[in-house]
Formats: C-alpha cells, sequence, structure tokens
C-alpha cells in the first residue's frame, strides 16, 4: 500500500525494532501514532525522527485492553484517520524450562504478545475497513516455526500470532484490507532488557559463540518494504529462512536438533 501521506499505528514504537519501523515510516512520508510503555524510550524516538506533528507518541501497555480500545479515538483525533496498523511489541521468558517458569511469567508473555495484538487487531479494524485501502501487519517469530526449549511459553504465543494472522489474511479477503506476517530471526534488539531477562546469565550459561543477526535498521526496512508491497509473509535474516524450511521439511529432526544446540543454556 501506499505509505507516503497516509497514519500508521506502531506499538513497540519506543525501542528495537518499532523505533527503526516508525523512522522509517517517517522517512517515506508517512504520519506515525507510535505507542509504547515506554515514556522515555517514546521521547527518543521523538527526538530521532524530529518529524514535528506527523509523529504522536502514545504511552500504552498493550496488555490493558481498555487502553487499548481508547487508542483509535486518540489517533483519529490526533491524525485524522487511520490507515495501517504495525503489531511489533513483544517480549522473551526468561530461559528456564515450563516446570520452573511461573504461571505469572507464562501469562504476561501471552498477554502482550498474543492477546495485545488481538485487542490491537479487533480495536482498529472497524476503522481500517472504512478506508479506502488499509493494511494490518504483525511481527511472529522464527521462534514461531520450531520449539527452542527454554522459550516454550514466547514460541507459543508467536506461533498464535502466526496463525492468528494467517486466518485474519483469509478472513478478509475480498476486503480492502491488506494483511502479512513478519518472522524475524535474530535481531540485535534490547528484547532481553526489556522483557525482565537476565542477560549475564544468559550468556555465562551460553556456549560464549557470536551468532549473525540483522540490525534493528535493517529488519525496520524489510518490514516496511513488506508492507508497501503488501507481502502475505516478511522473513527476516538467514537464520529465519532456515527455520522455516527446515519446520517443513523435518519437523521432528528439526526439534531434536535445536533441542541438543540449547543444552549449554538450559543445564
Amino acid at each position: 500500500m501506499q505509505i507516503e501521506n497516509n497514519v500508521f499505528v506502531v506499538t513497540g514504537g519506543g525501542n528495537g525494532m518499532g523505533r527503526e519501523v516508525a523512522l522509517e515510516l517517517l522517512r517515506r512520508g508517512a504520519r506515525v501514532a507510535a505507542a509504547d510503555l515506554s515514556a522515555d524510550g517514546l521521547t527518543e524516538t521523538a527526538r530521532l525522527a524530529a518529524a514535528g506533528d506527523r509523529l504522536t507518541t502514545h504511552v500504552l501497555n498493550v496488555a490493558d485492553r481498555d487502553a487499548v480500545l481508547a487508542l483509535p479515538a486518540a489517533v483519529e483525533a490526533a491524525h485524522g484517520q487511520v490507515d495501517g496498523l504495525l503489531n511489533i511489541a513483544g517480549i522473551i521468558q526468561p530461559f528456564v524450562k515450563i516446570q520452573d517458569l511461573p504461571f505469572e511469567q507464562i501469562e504476561r508473555v501471552m498477554n502482550v504478545n498474543f492477546w495485545g495484538v488481538v485487542g490491537m487487531t479487533k480495536a482498529f479494524l472497524p476503522t481500517l475497513l472504512a478506508r479506502p485501502a488499509a493494511a494490518i501487519l504483525n511481527v511472529s517469530s522464527m521462534g514461531g516455526f520450531l520449539p527452542v526449549p527454554g522459550q516454550a511459553a514466547y514460541g507459543a504465543s508467536k506461533a498464535a500470532v502466526k496463525l492468528f494472522t494467517e486466518a485474519l489474511f483469509a478472513e478478509l479477503q475480498g476486503t480492502n484490507v491488506a494483511v502479512t506476517v513478519v518472522f524475524p530471526g535474530g535481531v540485535s534488539t534490547n528484547i532481553t532488557g526489556n522483557s525482565g531477562v537476565d542477560v549475564a546469565a544468559m550468556a555465562a550459561a551460553g556456549d560464549g559463540k557470536q551468532r549473525k543477526t540483522t540490525t534493528p535498521a535493517d529488519a525496520g526496512r524489510q518490514i516496511v518494504d513488506g508492507l508497501a508491497t503488501g507481502a502475505f509473509r516478511v522473513r527476516i535474516g538467514s537464520d529465519a529462512r532456515f527455520m522455516d524450511r527446515l519446520s517443513r521439511l523435518s519437523p521432528k529432526r528439526a526439534t531434536l536438533l535445536i533441542a541438543d544446540q540449547m543444552k549449554s543454556l538450559l543445564g
């Protein structure tokens, strides 16, 4: 869809991929409503953007349904319309097995990663259906392709986003709303810190190897490219493309391979 002069809501706009997507949309002439739990993060996004009234910031917990349902009116009041929704906000869990992961941690991951996407979609869909052309883009993960031991709740939330988005794509055939699902591989964001995960403990438990990751800026460009072209799927990074292929060719073998690689981290 057209980016220039259209209005896009971006969750997670205060850091990482969400910030880079917001900045890339602004560079291409869009208006952006950036939502994030961090007021400081949104302030920094606004400083980096220097986009005047083309950017508005909205402090929001995507797991707060009442706040989410109030957001469309606030965005329309600021920008006059909404043409696209990009659900990018997300968190991971501590790297522990399910037996050691408290229910509260599981619920937090699901509330942000899955219910946040569902709530934002339901809140904005009536508005988007009323536009001449509109788009919804949801971020899943390569962890939605295959299980990663120590990230079972996270993977489940992202697999749920995958199927939710694909079903939404099917349901919206024949309408004006395009739907895209994104599968990032390793992206060098601060998702661990933002999720409350002990990065030092992860490094100490890991194998010490440096793995290639995509920069947030590059991921942001690929996401906006996918939005502009109306892509059904966007896979970011060679690791995401590999996991996608492997999950379809030999799911059991792939599951055992990943489990073996995670032994050093889980103990």
